[in-house]
């Protein structure tokens, strides 16, 4: 029986209460798991998991560190561990600047506040009782070496399938295993068009390609050349231009986009190159988030 991978969930204003239906859908089909993003309170989404479904694993993937201190964080996620009986995974990264600028937060240098933060959180277990696996947001070989250093795992969001051997070259031999968590966020769209599929990944990702932290990773992964044309057009204020300047290379790359069968051929890709927990972000062509989950649901069953 082919393994079916994890699914990324987020709870949109108005439609929570559909979300948790569709979390118990998710369950019945024998999904991998449920992760869910920073936006739309991953942890109180985690919380409803913890009681609508009764066995599927779920966490945050990822929750930001610079949103609650390590007291509050450590707490929840302690509640979240026992009340799930182990199910939950605490997936912590230090999101990025327009997020953070939201947030009025100040955040220092990545690893040394990841470090920080996480020696705080487990030293107040000492009052709220066994914290869950921690999952650090990785990108660069610096925060995955710290992941294999401090965490039980690491997770990417809209990482290079060529690159991941180099990025888990980071870990030690020690940390290479089922015990170790390795994710990643693949944003995924299945059509039979795969021009108008491939248009709604790259739409998807035009954001992120404002980011300097991404566009850094994606030069490490072989794609200065992309990268170098998005910052010159940036530096013009030509913003609408970055879709066309995405690669057919890169987005195969970093998405998964065709038909049923091509995207589940694409989940085989991940794990081969050393992925243990693909996690499908769907996006549709056709509608919203309800309407990608059910293409998601019918392309698995």
């Amino acid at each position: 029986m082919v393994k079916l991978p994890a699914l990324a969930l987020a709870s949109v204003p108005g439609r929570r209460l559909a979300t948790l239906e569709l979390a118990a859908e998710i369950e019945r089909r024998g999904f991998s798991g449920i992760y869910c993003a920073s936006f739309g309170d991953a942890m109180g989404l985690c919380l409803s998991l913890a009681h609508t479904t009764k066995t599927l694993h779920f966490g945050t993937a990822i929750a930001n560190i610079y949103a609650r201190t390590a007291f509050d964080m450590g707490q929840a996620a302690a509640y979240l561990h026992e009340v799930s009986r182990g199910r939950f995974r605490l997936g912590l990264g230090v999101s990025h600047a327009p997020a953070n600028a939201r947030l009025g937060a100040h955040p220092g240098k990545p690893l040394s506040d990841m470090r920080a933060y996480l020696e705080a959180v487990r030293a107040g277990s000492k009052v709220y009782g066994e914290l869950p696996p921690v999952v650090l947001a990785t990108l660069r070989r610096k925060m995955v070496g710290l992941a294999a250093e401090l965490a039980e795992g690491a997770v990417w969001a809209n990482a290079a399938r060529s690159h991941m051997a180099a990025s888990l070259a980071a870990l030690p031999p020690e940390r290479r295993g089922e015990k170790f968590f390795v994710g990643n966020m693949i944003p995924t769209c299945i059509d039979e068009d795969l021009a108008a599929a491939a248009a709604v990944n790259r739409k998807t990702l035009s954001g992120y390609l404002l980011l300097p932290n991404y566009r850094n990773y994606w030069k490490e992964a072989g794609y200065l050349q992309e990268m170098e044309a998005v910052e010159a057009a940036l530096a013009k204020g030509e913003r609408e231009r970055l879709p066309s300047l995405m690669s057919d290379r890169w987005l195969q790359d970093t998405t998964l986009y065709g038909n049923a069968s091509q995207v589940r051929e694409g989940i085989e890709a991940w794990r081969a190159a050393g992925v243990t927990t693909p996690i499908v972000v769907p996006s549709s062509t056709r509608g919203g988030q309800l309407k990608a989950f059910e293409e998601v649901l019918t392309g698995f069953a």
